[in-house]
């Protein structure tokens, strides 16, 4: 049998998946959670075979949750099912070591066999997000122009965002100025936009 974990935050989703998923031969489903942090511990205490994440839990998300089981359960494949399936999501999530990213779309009998594939040491990514973060190429903000362009999104005065970032205003400025040339923006919040929609921040 293949112990599973399922962690959403809705918890008809979550119930639906682990019902459904129960109704498979070879799966089982020894622990539910509904957050990041429950589902780590969940996961560590029933030593499951995969997890099953959301990708937006409450704290952590599915991502940071993977990178943590990377640690504290080595042998735990993940996959992440997500209704916000962004570029830059499939990149962070293949560079913690998720091993299955899937839409929430996806029919219970497609999951159940990418749950074999990965516990079996495969990988199985949706071709239609293979594709779209293929087209997206890699972020081209720097760590810190992201921060500070996700601190640009309530609109707040450059003042307001170097006392948030904990830089001077000038630099701030020259930051957000990156940001908006290097994403071809007219303006920041053009450029939040696009870089949210691409899962760069």
């Amino acid at each position: 049998m293949i112990r599973l974990l399922v962690a959403d935050d809705e918890h008809l989703i979550r119930t639906a998946l682990a019902q459904l998923l129960g109704l498979e031969d070879d799966l089982e489903v020894v622990a539910e959670a509904a957050s990041g942090a429950e589902a780590l511990a969940a996961a560590v205490k029933a030593q499951v075979d995969v997890a099953i994440l959301d990708l937006q839990m409450p704290e952590p998300d599915g991502i940071a949750v993977a990178e943590r089981l990377a640690t504290e359960l080595p042998g735990c494949r993940v996959v992440i099912v997500t209704s916000h399936g962004r570029p830059g999501h499939l990149k962070r999530a293949l560079t913690a070591g998720v091993r299955g990213f899937l839409p929430k779309t996806t029919s219970a009998a497609t999951l159940a066999d990418v749950v074999r594939q990965v516990h079996s040491g495969g990988r199985y990514v949706d071709p239609e997000l293979a594709a779209e973060a293929i087209g997206a190429g890699d972020c081209p903000l720097t760590p810190r122009e992201a921060d500070v362009l996700e601190l640009a999104a309530d609109g707040a005065s450059i003042e307001e965002i170097a006392q948030r970032a904990s830089l001077s205003p000038g630099t701030t400025r020259n930051y957000l100025s990156n940001a908006v040339a290097k994403l071809g923006a007219a303006n920041r919040h053009e450029a939040f936009v696009k870089a949210r929609r691409l899962g760069w921040i």
